[in-house]
């Protein structure tokens, strides 16, 4: 028999190969890695870059500069030094709803596939955690962690200090992957489902009663974090990196039991919606349009909504940024950085293969009379419904947070959002013509891409929007209204001419066979 560290072993030498494995299905791998070095590009860019801008900073108002603006960012850096903790807590419930959302995690094999393999339950579990990085809300927490962390920091700690935000973000993510399999289990239960979303529900009043009521960020504060942030600050240090690390390896451990126990139960959510009886509709009625593109609207939406890996995406994402902004208290100035970053979010669920949605369905529905860019349009307009809706709910509750902006700032943050939604939906749409893969997307852990993949769509869509939206603060902080329109006026025009490029390529019959034929190779 073998023991429970053979077991382990065994688990983890499985994990690797099926990652190599994963890793060798990209065809284009040239794009694949320069995704992964933009994005430990930017990890170093925000774990150094904001440090030096303090210390130009901190010079320039020794020499006697600007006094307002020294005292401006004296009262930013006292403000992030406050809300530090909070940011802390803000990615471990990130990192606890990302891995609820997703079933436990993202899978190194879909369902059909594990069906022959002998792929256990330990082996899925340290492979999701693994996948974890391969979620851009997951970059998009820790590269603020490690900017506002090295903005807050004296450079004689920011070393140390850095190296705690690291040990922090493992265990939390370690932590967070050990409830998603508890409440993935729960989930599977007879009257599972009903439970989480009652529980999800008081959980949503709750932080929402807290926040009226004004108590939410002096109760985050309370937490042992903001501790936390002050020891990571001192010759201290290496003691909180011991702690966290030693968190971080008893939550792997302990969460191998829940996956073994959700893992080992029927999933009824999506088994449900595979085997019910959906019975026909009439035909809608268009507002406005033919009766055709009413009918492929209606097809494209229920795709999406019937997904339930989809419908758990799109609500983390929406609410999950929003939560952050709400706890950690931030200002309009870092919340401009979230429309783009959740709607590439949402991008990666499946508008980087967006034709993937239809699996076999897709011979089907190139029997259909419609004209192709009838369909093309379709489903752009839905990935676009969705980019608009997720990217949408982060701005409302941050409104709720911060109130109604002053004109620049609000202009900004409006001509923003409309040039990453029609960014991302022009990149998204390129790609899905250009580089379609054949994925089941049935499971809620389940990508649209392979990993490695969709690393570099990951690197690739949040130096796009990160840029964009650096750009597009800098234009709020002048006092010229007009600006920030101006600025979006050729961003608009770029991505509308390379939209328009993508469906001129829809409309060869060659390419869109090519299409057709991959994705319903699944």
């Amino acid at each position: 028999m073998r023991s429970s560290t053979d077991g382990w072993l065994g688990a983890a030498t499985d994990a690797r190969h099926l990652v190599a494995f994963r890793a060798r299905t990209v065809r284009r791998r040239v794009a694949a890695t320069s995704g992964a070095l933009v994005v430990l590009a930017l990890t170093v860019v925000f774990a150094t870059v904001p440090a030096a801008i303090a210390d130009a900073s901190r010079a320039a108002e020794v020499r006697g500069a600007d006094g307002d603006l020294a005292t401006a960012f004296d009262d930013l850096l006292s403000v992030l030094t406050g809300n530090l903790g909070p940011a802390f807590v803000g990615f471990m419930a990130l990192a606890v709803t990302a891995a609820v959302g997703s079933g436990g995690g993202r899978e190194l094999l879909s369902r059909s596939e594990a069906a022959i393999h002998p792929v256990g339950p330990t082996t899925e579990h340290l492979g999701a955690l693994v996948l974890a990085p391969v979620n851009l809300a997951w970059l998009v927490q820790m590269w603020g962690l490690l900017a506002v962390t090295a903005l807050v920091t004296p450079e004689e700690h920011l070393l140390g200090a850095q190296v705690v935000v690291v040990a922090w973000v493992l265990a939390a993510t370690a932590v967070g992957q050990a409830v998603g399999w508890a409440v993935e289990g729960v989930r599977r239960t007879p009257r599972g489902v009903l439970t989480v979303r009652v529980g999800g529900l008081l959980l949503a009043l709750l932080v929402g009663g807290l926040q009226l009521a004004g108590w939410l960020l002096p109760a985050v504060s309370a937490l042992p974090t903001t501790r936390l942030t002050e020891v990571m600050q001192t010759s201290a240090w290496p003691l909180a990196v011991v702690v966290l690390l030693l968190v971080a390896a008893v939550a792997v451990v302990v969460g191998a039991v829940p996956a073994a126990w959700a893992l080992g139960l029927p999933p009824r959510e999506e088994l449900r919606v595979q085997s019910g009886v959906h019975e026909a509709r009439p035909a809608p009625r268009p507002r406005w349009g033919t009766p055709e593109a009413a009918l492929l609207r209606r097809l494209d939406r229920g795709s999406v909504w019937r997904s339930v890996g989809m419908r758990r995406g799109l609500l983390v994402l929406g609410i999950g940024p929003g939560l952050v902004a709400l706890v950690a208290g931030l200002q309009w100035s870092s919340v401009m950085l979230l429309p783009g970053l959740t709607a590439s979010g949402a991008a990666l669920l499946f508008g980087v293969n967006a034709w993937c949605l239809d699996g076999k369905g897709m011979v089907w529905r190139e029997t259909l009379p419609v004209p192709a860019a009838l369909v093309f349009g379709t489903r752009a307009r839905v990935v676009a419904e969705c980019l608009a809706g997720v990217s949408g709910v982060t701005l409302l509750l941050a409104l709720l947070r911060n109130g109604v902006p002053p004109l620049v700032t609000g202009l900004s943050v409006a001509a923003c959002w409309a040039v990453v939604l029609v960014q991302v939906l022009a990149i998204s749409m390129s790609w899905s013509v250009r580089s379609p893969y054949a994925a089941d997307l049935s499971s809620p852990r389940a990508t649209p891409a392979p990993h490695a993949a969709m690393a570099g769509y990951a690197g690739r869509l949040s130096l796009v929007t990160t840029i964009t939206a650096m750009l597009f603060t800098a234009a709020g902080a002048l006092p010229w209204a007009w600006l920030p329109p101006a600025l979006a006026v050729p961003f608009l025009a770029w991505s509308t001419r390379r939209l328009v490029r993508a469906r001129r390529r829809w409309l060869a019959d060659d390419v869109r066979a090519q299409v057709v034929l991959t994705v319903a190779a699944v």
